[in-house]
């Protein structure tokens, strides 16, 4: 059941901008709430696919079929676009997983413009929060709402909640448990700004604290270092799960890995151990990881026991370490 806001926060004209589905959510559940959402703003369709036909994303999908008026541009300090947006009339903007806004644009309304982010700041700024928690091993993370500012995630502080991280959540999962309470969050943090009961107040790490960050993930980051340790390479899975995915090289084709086990057989890092029916197994510096869950250069995805009935091996040393 989704709690409806009250009237002060009913009166607000929001613009909301996002693209993927994890922005989706939030405006969801800002519809449903009862929040007036006057426009969305989202990145352009995009030619996807093997007919590189136009996609539309996960937000303009949404906004299309609840009839709100949409905006795509190519430039948001273009003109014309400016000129649209500020036709709307908005108290309030909100912005879950969109582009960098230039000042002209999160300065407009006279409220400000809140962003949700999948961090407890001012841990894990930047783009790829979710995907450095699960790598980093951390237990916990969680969502914050803060108002924008010049400098990315920096912005002054309004609500979060903590979310804890099992040692075997991928990225995947906590990203659909994350875009929920996220949502729910981005309600309250509305509703307090509307009705006057939140107050932003700056971010301030203890000093005692290392400030981790969540760059963009680039191929190189996906590539597993067999050298390092077993905790940290399975981290790596989980953490790129289910994408971009971790990848590593069999017979000279690239092979992503979805889903693993941790292992204590050891060998030279990189080694393969597999009996070619139940299991392949590749040791790390420590260790081995045991693959689950697969997809080889070219090929669909498969469990293990799928793809070691169809696959020969070429190049790669075939042992059995329980024999």
């Amino acid at each position: 059941m989704t709690v409806q806001v009250n009237e002060i926060t009913k009166g607000l004209r929001i613009v909301f901008m996002g693209t993927p589905e994890f922005a989706a959510a939030s405006l969801d559940r800002l519809v449903r709430s009862g929040c007036n959402v006057v426009a969305v703003v989202t990145a352009p369709d995009k030619a996807a696919g093997r007919g590189l036909q136009l996609q539309q994303s996960a937000v303009k999908k949404y906004a299309v079929e609840k009839g709100l008026p949409v905006l795509q541009p190519e430039k948001l300090r273009a003109p014309d676009f400016l000129t649209a947006l500020q036709q709307f009339h908005a108290d309030l903007q909100v912005v879950v997983a969109f582009r960098m806004l230039p000042e002209v644009v999160w300065q407009m309304p006279p409220m400000g413009t809140v962003n949700l982010h999948g961090s407890l700041l001012p841990q894990y700024r930047g783009a790829a929060p979710i995907n450095w928690a699960v790598i980093n091993g951390e237990k916990e993370t969680g969502v914050t709402t803060f108002k924008l500012q010049h400098a990315i995630d920096t912005g002054d502080l309004l609500l979060s909640q903590r979310i804890p991280i099992p040692g075997n959540m991928t990225a995947g999962e906590l990203h659909d448990v994350m875009k929920e309470v996220g949502a729910e969050v981005l309600v309250q943090t509305i509703e307090g700004i509307a009705n006057n009961t939140i107050k932003a107040f700056p971010q301030q790490p203890p000093d005692d604290t290392v400030l981790r960050h969540a760059p963009k993930l680039f191929t190189a980051t996906c590539a597993i270092n067999w050298h390092a340790t077993t905790h940290s390479v399975y981290n790596l899975i989980r953490g790129l799960s289910p994408y971009p995915a971790a990848f590593t090289h069999l017979d000279g084709k690239m092979m992503k890995i979805y889903t693993a086990a941790t292992g204590t057989d050891k060998g030279e890092p990189g080694q393969v151990f597999t009996d070619q029916k139940t299991f392949l197994r590749i040791a790390t510096a420590d260790g081995s990881i045991d693959i689950l869950t697969l997809q080889m250069e070219g090929k669909k995805r498969m469990a293990i026991g799928d793809f070691l009935r169809g696959y020969r091996f070429i190049n790669t040393v075939l042992t059995n370490p329980g024999g």
